[in-house]
This record gives C-alpha cells, sequence and structure tokens, in this order.
C-alpha cells in the first residue's frame, strides 16, 4: 500500500475515525487499534513480511525484559541482541551480495566455485524497524529508558504504520511516551497533518516523480547526450531524491499528527547547506543522529587522535553507504563522503 494510493487514503481515513471515536482515556484500545492498523499496512506489502516484523518485536522485547533484570550476565545479553539483530537485518538485506562479491573475488583469483545465492526478498522497511529495536536495546542497556512492559506499546513503536516505509528512525525515549499519553482531538493540528500530508504528496508525485522521468531516461542512454544534458540529469535526480524521500518523511510526520503524534523532524533544507558537515546534519537527521548517537560517539567521536577520528568517520560513512544499499556503490559513495568530510573534522571547522 502506497502513500499516494487511493487505498491510503481510504485506510488512513478509516483509522482516523475509529482512533478519536475511541475515548481518549482508553489508551489500550487506541494502541490496539494503531497497532491491528499497522500490521495490515504492512501485510499489504507481503503477508509474509509481517512474520518477520513479529519475529523482530519479540525478541527486541524480551531482549529489553531481560537486559533490565539480568544483572550478573547483563552485558552478555546485550551484545546477544546486538549481534541477533545487526545479523538478521544482514542475512536479509547483505546476504546476496556478499556471496556473489566473494565468487566474484574468487573468480578473479582463478579458482573456479559453484557459489549459489539463497535469493532471500527484502522485507519493506526492516532496516528503519531493526534500528527501532536496536536503539530500544541500547537504550535500555545504558538505562536512559526503562524495559517496556506492555507489549502492544512496544509493538506500535517498532511498526507503527507511517514509519514502516522510510521513517524517520524513532526513539524509544521520544515517542513510547507518547503512546502512555491520553489524547483529546485538537483541529489544528490535525488541520496541520493534512496540509504536511499533501505537500509531501506534493514533492513525491509532482516534483519526484516527474524529475525521474527525465532523470531515468537521460541516464540510461548516458552515451547518447552531451555533457551539458548529463550535468541536468544530475540535478534532476537531486531533485528527484529529495522530493522523494523528504516527501514521505513529510507524509509520515503529518499522518502520525492526525493521531495527535509527534514524530522527529527529518530534513531541514539540506541544499542550502553551506558544506558537506552541515548537509549531514540537515539530510536524513534521524539517521545522521543515530549513527552519531550510537556509533560515533560511542567509538570516541572527536574526542580521540587523529587516527581514531579518520576511524570514526570511516567507519560511520562506510556503514550508512551500506546501510542505503546493499551495493559496492553505496560503500564507495560513503567512502566518498567521508572523504570529503575528514578536512573540515580534521581541521576543527565541523562546527
Amino acid at each position: 500500500m502506497l502513500f499516494n494510493s487511493k487505498s491510503f487514503v481510504l485506510f488512513i481515513s478509516v483509522v482516523f475515525i475509529l482512533f478519536w471515536v475511541l475515548p481518549s482515556r482508553n489508551l489500550k484500545a487506541r494502541n490496539l487499534l494503531l497497532l491491528t492498523a499497522s500490521y495490515y499496512f504492512y501485510a499489504c506489502w507481503d503477508p509474509r513480511f509481517l512474520l518477520i516484523l513479529l519475529f523482530s518485536t519479540l525478541l527486541n522485547y524480551m531482549a529489553g525484559r531481560i537486559i533490565a533484570h539480568a544483572q550478573p550476565y547483563r552485558k552478555y545479553w546485550f551484545w546477544a541482541a546486538i549481534s541477533f539483530n545487526i545479523g538478521f537485518l544482514c542475512f536479509f538485506k547483505y546476504n546476496d551480495f556478499f556471496v556473489q562479491s566473494f565468487s566474484l573475488f574468487i573468480a578473479d583469483l582463478g579458482i573456479s566455485v559453484n557459489l549459489t545465492t539463497l535469493k532471500v526478498i527484502l522485507p519493506v522497511g526492516i532496516s528503519f524497524y531493526t534500528f527501532h529495536g536496536l536503539s530500544y536495546i541500547i537504550d535500555v542497556y545504558r538505562k536512559d529508558i526503562p524495559a517496556e512492559k506492555n507489549i502492544v506499546d512496544y509493538a506500535v513503536f517498532t511498526g507503527f504504520f507511517p514509519l514502516l516505509v522510510a521513517g524517520p528512525i524513532e526513539r524509544a525515549t521520544h515517542l513510547l511516551p507518547q503512546l502512555k499519553t491520553p489524547k483529546v482531538f485538537n483541529y489544528t493540528q490535525a488541520v496541520d497533518g493534512l496540509r504536511q500530508i499533501l505537500w509531501g504528496l506534493f514533492k513525491k508525485v509532482v516534483i519526484a516523480d516527474s524529475c525521474a522521468v527525465y532523470a531515468d531516461m537521460i541516464f540510461d542512454q548516458s552515451a547518447d547526450y552531451s555533457g551539458s544534458t548529463l550535468l541536468l540529469g544530475v540535478l534532476l535526480f537531486a531533485f528527484q531524491i529529495y522530493g522523494d524521500f523528504s516527501g514521505y518523511s513529510d507524509i509520515a510526520i503529518g499522518t502520525a499528527r492526525l493521531f495527535g503524534i509527534s514524530l522527529l523532524k527529518n530534513f531541514s533544507f539540506p541544499y542550502f547547506s553551506r558544506d558537506i558537515a552541515e548537509f549531514w546534519r540537515r539530510w536524513h537527521i534521524s539517521l545522521t543522529t543515530w549513527f552519531r548517537d550510537y556509533l560515533y560517539i560511542p567509538l570516541g567521536g572527536s574526542r580521540v587522535g587523529n587516527l581514531k577520528k579518520i576511524r570514526n568517520i570511516f567507519l560511520v560513512f562506510i556503514i550508512s553507504g551500506m546501510w542505503h544499499g546493499s551495493d559496492w556503490t553505496f560503500i564507495v559513495w560513503g567512502a566518498l563522503n567521508a572523504l570529503f568530510f575528514l578536512p573540515l573534522q580534521l581541521t576543527g571547522n565541523n562546527r
């Protein structure tokens, strides 16, 4: 079910009416409705994906409870949960990529091997809800948030339907408290939500999809066009990816507002940035801050020597590249961004 489809309009209309018909004091019923709607929305993509989402949700819910109470072996349970989540994501997203890359590497050495890929289908949104689970486990381990006791509330946090397609990547510290707060219908907030949904649809349908037609045409036949036309293709593609991604984020944030829920801001005029560092503080904010808080800072951040700074920056950007896609082009893209970022960081101008 796509955000820019008639079926989504009907779906969101029904859920919106049912949500506000239920009494505000009945939080359990409202959250159960959101969970049912979220699972129906996800199952519309492929019912098999729902089993994977359920497994991930139950795994992290139980892990959080165990980590909160297993004092003697707390660290071991924590690393087991982290490893399982990363392994789970790698299996579905990177298994075929690693097998194919290894096969090509061995073939280049003159060794004949017959490795077959599993042709694993990538579940929609697995990167997003896996990162939800990882941040929750880390926050519980750090004692930034208590382990969630209500399985329905935790399941809504993990699989809230506006977040499943393209984020933002939420934090348990931000979303879970909102699910426990009674909500009264706010007309102004609902109108703001609808306005943001329409703005997101404009970005996606009018800008991104229109630019995609010409960008695809130029790059599919790049040998037939001049350098100036290829440059035009680059500019069109820049507007396409921004309109597509930020459009989906606006739709998600606006949809959540209809239910009195505030999601994290994801874009802040990134193409008006003064340098690459500021760009990454404005583009896909929920992802860049996730990597900052859960990877870059734990590695020492910028409070270490230059060699470790370089290591940390390359790790963050290469892993970010792999998060975006399972291909060597994304790894190269991450490495290039790290190279562009390094001079600002090493000279102390990342401010």
